[in-house]
């Protein structure tokens, strides 16, 4: 369990900043050169490599190096960590909004 929790934590991290949720979601259509994607940031290619060290190193992303060029590529199986957490949360909080119904109901029903 603390692994896990590790590890969104790791991931949820990752994609706190707004230029690695673009980058993301710019992968999410297909593998890009690192120049592709940088070009598309308002910033240095040092700055983007940081950017880009974050999500690899949290597993969001692999770089794959062919001559001189290094292409990212999603990795979607680590976005389930998102997935399931999130699951997680809505069947908390469906089951607390369920009890709190029935416990409306069921005062209401006491005090008629």
């Amino acid at each position: 369990m603390a692994q896990y929790s590790l590890e969104v934590d790791g991931v949820f991290g990752a994609l706190a900043d707004p230029t690695r949720r673009d980058v993301i979601r710019r992968l999410g259509r297909g593998p890009t050169s690192v120049g592709e994607l940088a070009a598309e940031f308002p910033m240095t290619l040092p700055s983007f490599m940081k950017h880009v060290r974050t999500l690899e190193s949290n597993g969001l992303i692999r770089t794959v190096k062919t001559g001189r060029v290094r292409t990212c590529v999603l990795n979607r199986e680590r976005l389930a960590l998102v997935d399931d957490w999130l699951a997680d949360q809505r069947r908390i909080w469906a089951d607390r909004t369920d009890r709190l119904e029935r416990f409306v109901t069921e005062s209401t029903e006491e005090q008629q």
